[in-house]
């Protein structure tokens, strides 16, 4: 069952600041003029998430000759965001919210269902953010081995 995001195309997609894996911080706005995918994923080092993220990291130099920033956002830690960045040798920044703001601004966080149980979670979704801002893209049913290239084929 796919889950009625608040956002749509087309929609202005909302600005954060936060901290990324390896000390940085970031705002969404500081990409303006790029192209921003914008990924949400439920935890680091996990199965969906590992193969989403290196299908990224295997189509990061093709996503960045088209001016595509790439950025991945979980409820993990930055320590924790450090070592699956390490450890899979991740080129773009994760991004922390361990306090949910960003993942309830999107309408990413909600119910999910996972081996018969019921919890609140972060549902793996991304948006692919125009320069002017606006959402181009939304994936709800996201191929992670291929995801790179869902991407590419939007742009």
């Amino acid at each position: 069952m796919t889950k009625k995001l608040k956002l749509k195309e087309g929609d202005i997609a909302p600005d954060f600041t936060a901290t990324t894996n390896g000390g940085g911080t970031i705002s969404l706005s500081g990409f303006r003029g790029k192209y921003v995918a914008l990924y949400f994923y439920p935890r680091d080092n996990t199965p969906g998430c590992t193969k989403q993220a290196c299908s990224l990291r295997d189509g990061f130099a093709e996503l960045k000759k088209k001016d595509v920033v790439v950025l991945g956002v979980s409820t993990d830690s930055a320590k924790s965001h450090d070592k699956f960045a390490a450890k899979f040798k991740l080129q773009f920044p994760l991004v922390v919210d361990e306090d949910k703001k960003i993942v309830k601004a999107y309408g990413v966080w909600g119910q999910k269902t996972f081996m018969g149980m019921n919890f609140l979670g972060t549902n793996r979704v991304t948006f692919l953010i125009a320069p002017d801002g606006r959402i181009k893209k939304i994936w709800q049913k996201v191929k992670v081995a291929e995801h790179a290239d869902e991407i590419l084929a939007a742009l």
